[in-house]
């Protein structure tokens, strides 16, 4: 059992500004070779982001607990997770920034991650979920579906991918962050 992590915040109630780094899927197992960029998480420090949300599938603590280093982190179990993560992690989590609603799940247990998104859609002015590793914009209605894909297993995509959320008190802008290598990442400018 992991003792004592930084992660997951409690705190469900954020002020905007608000900038969110978005990660989901990133498999990274306790002994294997994947693991998180750090060009990731220097993304999200040079994009001055102040909370991490992690849709599922992270597989070990690890991850969280780099992201931690960088901001507070809220995150959801996936299919994929250790048992430490099952225990100490929830399926969903909802929070809020300023006056806008989000729901935050990895999308495992119904037809297709997209359509768990869609029935959360009028819960919340934005769903954050996982699982299919396709990173993806859309909307349902009045609300934002944003899917950030994967960090470190782009599976069928032909580019890794993390998120961002840009919230202010009148608006969510999502932004999808596509690299081949990490290394690329560097070039991203704020």
């Amino acid at each position: 059992m992991l003792d004592d992590p930084a992660w997951p915040t409690d705190q469900r109630v954020f002020t905007p500004p608000l900038t969110i780094g978005v990660v989901s899927d990133t498999h990274v197992m306790r002994h294997g070779v994947r693991r998180l960029p750090p060009e990731v998480t220097d993304l999200f420090r040079r994009f001055g982001v102040g909370l991490i949300v992690h849709a599922g599938d992270v597989n070990t603590g690890a991850v969280l607990d780099a992201l931690a280093e960088v901001a507070p982190v809220i995150a959801v179990t996936g299919n994929n997770d250790d048992r430490d993560l099952m225990v100490l992690l929830d399926r969903e989590e909802r929070f809020t920034v300023g006056p806008h609603r989000f729901v935050l799940v990895h999308g495992h247990g119904g037809r297709s991650a997209r359509s768990e998104a869609r029935r959360l859609a009028g819960d919340a002015d934005c769903v954050v979920y996982g699982h299919s590793h396709v990173p993806m914009i859309e909307k349902e209605d009045e609300t934002i579906l944003f899917n950030p894909g994967s960090a470190t297993d782009r599976r069928w995509q032909e580019e890794f991918s993390v998120g961002l959320l840009q919230v202010t008190a009148e608006a969510i802008l999502p932004e999808l962050v596509l690299y081949g290598d990490p290394r690329y990442l560097v070039n991203v400018k704020p």
